[in-house]
């Protein structure tokens, strides 16, 4: 999601990335780094040796954004269309300080809600997870903020939800800008997911308009079920059914009599003869046996090893471990 995002913003103009990471960076380092050329920008990494929470990350690259013009700020664990050209003109109308990207929910008691002036945009409180209606929007998780509100912000750990946006909206600094079309938060397996679903869908209706987005396609055959995207590099063997709402990865191996639908398969993975994979996201370098079974939100961590002829339901599995049997019920595997 994060290169999503990336290239969303390299679409628009911007020029430099910051990203704030603490947990593995040099993992993050390595992968983002083989992008800049392709996207044309440059990427800088603001490590946090200790968790700062959702707003000290920003006075920790301060150095990097002071004296600078308006700045995105992403989470970068939602989707959505990014109508950041939209959102920048919006922001600068009002002249404040913040623009919060706000997105419609059916059952807004479940989350915080925003609320705000409709007409103008002006932000008025924020209610969390109401039990009267006070409205249905959220907070999306994108924002564009001035320099000057970096003085709100210690280095220490600070939420930018909960302690700086207060401060603004009473100040009148804050203005909320409703998003268009989809929108999904993906931190949790079954929302990943379905975000995959709601991408996967906004890029055919694109395709279908254009024919052709920034050089991407959406994959077709008689094997294919759309929507699919199956990287250039990756190899499909005879006999095969992929989709719908499939994403395969980079140089991913997929023998003959294979069967995949809502599923991600991320890069360097091998899935052999007659396995069946469904709702379920498979990591790097994994190797998945012959008339393997595996759905109901499975997630395999990089470098994951399933022996031929079992069925996991439901199993998280962390990073480079070997399933010889069955996992028929939900389960952790460390």
């Amino acid at each position: 999601m994060v290169l999503h995002q990336m290239e969303a913003l390299a679409a628009v103009g911007v020029d430099t990335v910051i990203l704030a990471v603490s947990y593995r960076p040099e993992m993050l380092e390595q992968e983002m780094k083989k992008q800049e050329d392709r996207l044309g920008i440059k990427i800088v990494f603001s490590v946090e040796e200790e968790p700062l929470g959702t707003a000290g990350p920003l006075k920790l690259a301060a150095p990097l954004l002071e004296g600078s013009e308006s700045f995105f700020v992403l989470n970068s664990d939602v989707i959505c269309e990014f109508p950041f050209q939209q959102m920048m003109e919006f922001h600068k109308k009002h002249g404040r300080q913040g623009t919060i990207a706000v997105t419609k929910v059916e059952e807004p008691s479940k989350y915080g809600v925003v609320v705000f002036d409709e007409s103008a945009g002006r932000i008025d409180s924020f209610v969390e997870k109401p039990q009267e209606y006070v409205g249905n929007k959220i907070n999306a998780g994108l924002y564009i903020l001035n320099p000057s509100v970096l003085d709100y912000i210690p280095l220490a750990p600070t939420s930018i939800e909960k302690e700086v946006f207060p401060q603004m909206s009473e100040s009148e600094n804050l203005y909320a800008f409703v998003l268009p079309g989809y929108w999904m938060d993906v931190g949790q397996p079954k929302d990943f997911l379905k975000g995959t679903q709601l991408y996967l869908s906004h890029i055919r209706k694109k395709l279908e308009a254009t024919s052709d987005l920034n050089g991407l396609r959406l994959a077709t055959g008689k094997n294919i079920i759309p929507p699919v995207l199956v990287d250039d590099t990756a190899k499909i063997g005879e006999d095969v059914s992929i989709g719908p709402n499939v994403v395969i990865g980079a140089r991913v191996r997929i023998e003959d009599g294979v069967r995949i639908q809502n599923a991600t398969i991320l890069s360097d993975t091998v899935i052999r003869t007659h396995s069946f994979i469904k709702s379920s996201i498979i990591g790097r370098k994994c190797s998945i046996g012959r008339w393997v079974r595996i759905e109901n939100n499975s997630v395999l961590g990089e470098d994951v090893v399933v022996t031929d002829e079992l069925y996991l339901n439901g199993a998280i599995v962390l990073p480079h471990k070997s399933i010889t049997i069955n996992e028929p019920e939900p389960k952790i595997i460390m």
